[in-house]
């Protein structure tokens, strides 16, 4: 007999109390987030001042940058402390971080969802190395983003001489999490979705510490409509249901079979171009040329997504095995909002579980953002002007790919540059440098680093790093720049010089 109440989002959004901690999942625009349960509960709070005093528990980034996912909690006394990895979808919950009026603890996206397994699994928290020598080590800040932020959530130990970090466990009073179908008994299924994420995680930690699991999904049927295979989440851990017939695949877009797998199109050449902006385009291109055939292979979110379109222009595919953190094996993965997802995708797997495989060193080569460099090699792209963007699945990747090339512009806004005649010219510097003397926070630690010898270059359209013993070491220029005029006096150090090459010609074609 189901315990399942198939219900109303206002009445789910009801079972939610002061002071709950909330999980929730969700990626990107709309990706398996249960839209229509969010605006509940924002609709109640602006009504009634209740729920009010959520700590409120996400592993990636969910939102629009305006109304939408966690934008919907972003409201003065509903939240009161919020432990995340991602945050630049919701502008008004970095406002609430940066004004004071919420806790905020940042974590790497995979510890968030291991951490919220082990929590259902009754253990005593996450122990692991992710994080090790970046911000959220003890040593450094904890995961502590603000003023306000003063416990302690992390801790360092020592297991058999190796240094670790323990993440403690916390009790889970609410999970919110979406699929596409669920039947009459409560077992649900995401097949159709563009992603699985950490829903049965979320669950998990919210069922077995005696809270109640509220679900979204577009259609209830009948028993023994889901294929046995396809349940994502048994019905015994299912408090309550909520259809929402109009619930779509991202923001804005429906359903598309290519995208969950269940269909695969002739794509052909479309959508296999290098980005057009020229910088962008230069970056994707000489990162590009340190793939080689038969690497496991992931992308970061930005300007590393920008080597989808030269992978796929210059026919690679088959010669890689590509994957992100959202759970996506291969296929024409998606950019910019909807990074995370793919069409014609081999395989589909729970984030978790791909967090699982990154941890452990699955990838050969990792191609990642740079928000900016120092000295060290070090670099930071989880707080950036004073502002808290968050890792996302960063650490871990970095932390743990045999290679790992960042990718970033030299330098940030106004930053102008023009080819012609085989030349690169720096029409106008950037107002912001990136290449600084010590990163903010260190998001991608070069000690550690060092210490298990990756190999690690920093990619930019002006010139090529690479990490050594003693620091970043200068390789490569484009053609047309000269050092002294358009590189050393756009940097707050001076770089390792020896020999120095030329970028290949391709690279601006």
């Amino acid at each position: 007999m189901s315990k399942t109440e198939f219900t109303t989002a206002a009445t789910a959004a009801a079972m939610i109390r002061n002071g709950d901690t909330v999980a929730i999942s969700g990626n990107g625009a709309g990706m398996i987030s249960a839209e229509a349960i969010f605006a509940a509960v924002e609709k109640r709070f602006l009504e009634t001042g209740e729920p009010r005093d959520l700590t409120l528990v996400h592993s990636l980034g969910l939102g629009d940058r305006a109304d939408l996912g966690t934008n919907r909690f972003a409201h003065e006394g509903m939240v009161r402390k919020i432990i995340a990895s991602h945050f630049t979808w919701s502008a008004k919950i970095q406002q609430l971080i940066r004004d004071e009026k919420v806790e905020a603890y940042c974590f790497p996206g995979g510890v968030i969802q291991q951490l919220l397994r082990e929590i259902g699994a009754g253990r005593p928290g996450l122990i692991t190395h992710s994080g090790l020598g970046t911000f959220v080590d003890p040593r450094q800040d904890g995961g502590r983003c603000n003023f306000r932020s003063l416990e302690n959530l992390v801790e360092l130990m020592q297991i058999d001489g190796r240094e670790v970090l323990r993440y403690k466990p916390f009790k889970v009073d609410v999970a919110i999490i979406r699929g596409t179908y669920a039947d009459t008994r409560g077992n649900l299924s995401s097949e159709e979705e563009a992603v699985d994420l950490d829903i049965h995680s979320i669950a998990l930690a919210a069922h077995n510490s005696g809270g109640v699991v509220l679900a979204q999904v577009r259609q209830v049927v009948e028993p023994g409509a889901l294929r046995a295979r396809s349940v994502r989440v048994p019905g015994i851990m299912i408090d309550a249901v909520v259809e929402e017939p109009g619930q779509q695949l991202f923001y804005g877009i429906g359903y598309d079979p290519t995208v969950s797998g269940e269909r695969r199109a002739h794509l052909g050449r479309l959508a296999a171009e290098a980005p057009k902006k020229l910088e962008r385009r230069i970056i994707a291109r000489r990162a590009a040329m340190e793939l080689r055939p038969g690497a496991s292979v992931n992308f970061g979110f930005g300007i590393p997504g920008g080597i989808f379109g030269v992978i796929a222009e210059q026919g690679m595919e088959s010669d890689l095995w590509m994957s992100v953190e959202q759970g996506v094996h291969n296929g024409r993965m998606l950019d910019d909002r909807l990074f995370g997802a793919a069409r014609n995708p081999d395989a589909v797997v729970p984030s978790i579980e791909q967090f699982d495989y990154y941890s452990g060193g699955g990838i050969d080569i990792t191609f990642l953002g740079m928000g900016e460099a120092d000295a060290s090699g070090n670099v930071n792209v989880s707080h950036l002007g004073g502002n808290l963007v968050g890792p996302g699945g960063f650490i871990e990747i970095a932390q743990n790919a045999k290679k790992v090339v960042f990718c970033g512009t030299f330098d940030a806004v106004g930053s102008q540059v023009s080819w012609q005649d085989g030349k690169l010219e720096v029409v106008k510097a950037g107002q912001i440098r990136k290449l600084v003397r010590n990163v903010e926070r260190i998001t991608f630690s070069a000690d550690y680093a060092r210490q298990h010898r990756q190999e690690v270059l920093y990619v930019t359209e002006r010139a090529v790093f690479r990490l050594d013993a003693d620091g970043m070491r200068l390789i490569e220029i484009a053609p047309g720049i000269d050092i002294e005029r358009d590189i050393l006096p756009c940097m707050d150090f001076k770089p390792l010089m020896g020999a120095i090459e030329t970028m290949p010609l391709s690279v601006f074609a």
